[in-house]
């Protein structure tokens, strides 16, 4: 794991029309640094987009349709998890969660099965000197966005 790094098991309340799934609330626990920016990604099958983190805004991921790999990086100098990454699987066919990531955290994905539309809220208004970019195939990270699932 890394530290500061949340997913919210969601509850869904199906039946015979659909369902419903509330994501996140501003009285949250989990959604305490606030809203400044909502925003939706549409990512087509292979797209990846790495890295990249922030010193200031926290971010929080919500996946509607679609397969994403998501990658994560600790940068943050002073943390116990320092250089931990964790790679993971959202939407269908996957748990219900929202994810947070904390400042300090590299984060990419990689669509996995598209297309894939990404909602995301952002503590903080778009600031591009807070949208610190690096590499997908940064050798600091260890991190293979390339390869594929495992053959079994």
């Amino acid at each position: 794991m890394i530290d500061g790094i949340e997913l919210k098991e969601l509850t869904t309340h199906s039946d015979e029309r659909g369902f419903f799934r509330e994501i996140i609330r501003s009285s949250d626990d989990f959604f305490t640094e606030g809203f400044g920016q909502w925003s939706h990604s549409l990512m087509f099958d292979g797209v990846i987009k790495a890295w990249h983190f922030h010193h200031v805004q926290t971010d929080w991921w919500y996946l509607v349709s679609g397969v994403l790999r998501v990658g994560l990086c600790d940068m943050r100098s002073a943390s116990p998890t320092r250089g931990n990454t964790l790679d993971f699987l959202m939407g269908d066919y996957q748990p219900a969660r929202a994810l947070k990531i904390p400042p300090g955290i590299a984060h990419g994905c990689k669509t996995v099965q598209g297309p894939v539309n990404l909602l995301y809220i952002t503590s903080q208004l778009y600031n591009p000197e807070d949208e610190i970019r690096i590499p997908y195939d940064d050798p600091k990270i260890n991190f293979d966005w390339l390869r594929g699932p495992p053959v079994t």
